[in-house]
């Protein structure tokens, strides 16, 4: 039986170069590439600071960081120690390659966003962007998440959202079931060895599991992209639909 997990990581291995080239892609010579923080002004839905006032000073996680833009930038801001965990190692180097270029201090781990190698209680914040999708048992996970925050840290948690992931948008109609949970296979490149396997959860499955986790969900926002976001339809050579359902979901969750 083929272990998904394997699969997967083997995959961002392969794909890792490729995927970080298109990342970086905009970036003139003479600039640093991306490194969005999911806590800074312009991170989608904006800050929550009746939530979280700042990650000043914060302990702080990245769950499932891939090439480390989440943890680097959530440094930059004032986060310490920020610390990102992937299990594709490949993806790491290159995390580790913008720290140096950022000239922040972060810490890379290879490991399980369902086994984290870290301690109990360890960090104050945790966020994890676009990753759980290909997480089968996104139970134990959120539970990895749980124990390693101390009460009252603050989880931001985001991932494509169910709906856009089910929506055919050349055709405007529903190409996967919005409730299948799958696994659904994702042919990145025929040249790839690997198929990337997801698993799409409905919005409720998703509350729930955090809320069983030990979690108090205080924000749940849904957003659309950024071209959406920026432009009207008739500007655009996006199709139209996408502008009528959000793009991804992301939930601020408090530790309890």
């Amino acid at each position: 039986m083929r272990d998904l997990h394997q699969s997967n990581r083997r995959l961002w291995d392969e794909w890792s170069d490729d995927f970080q080239a298109i990342w970086r892609s905009d970036t003139d010579e003479d600039e640093l590439p991306p490194a969005p923080s999911p806590f800074a002004a312009d991170a989608p839905g904006g800050p929550q600071p009746e939530i979280l006032e700042s990650v000043e000073g914060k302990a702080y996680v990245e769950l499932g960081c891939g090439g480390g833009q989440g943890t680097v930038g959530t440094a930059e801001i004032g986060a310490e120690p920020a610390v990102g965990v992937d299990f594709s190692g490949e993806q790491l180097r290159y995390a580790r390659q913008l720290r140096d270029e950022y000239g922040v201090d972060a810490q890379f781990v290879q490991g399980d966003v369902t086994d984290l190698p870290l301690p109990d209680d360890r960090f104050d914040v945790a966020s994890s962007e676009a990753a759980f999708q290909m997480v089968e048992h996104v139970d134990r996970a959120f539970a990895e998440a749980h124990r390693v925050l101390r009460e009252g840290g603050v989880f931001v948690f985001s991932v494509l959202h169910p709906l856009h992931e089910a929506l055919d948008p050349e055709t405007g109609t529903l190409a996967e079931s919005y409730v299948d949970p799958g696994p659904r296979e994702i042919e990145i490149d025929e040249a790839f060895e690997e198929t990337l396997t997801v698993f799409d959860r409905t919005v409720a499955d998703l509350h729930n599991g955090l809320v069983d986790a030990g979690f108090e969900v205080r924000r749940l926002l849904e957003h659309h992209n950024h071209e959406v976001e920026q432009n009207e339809p008739e500007e655009s050579d996006q199709p139209d639909v996408l502008w009528k359902i959000p793009q991804s979901v992301r939930f601020w969750a408090v530790a309890q």
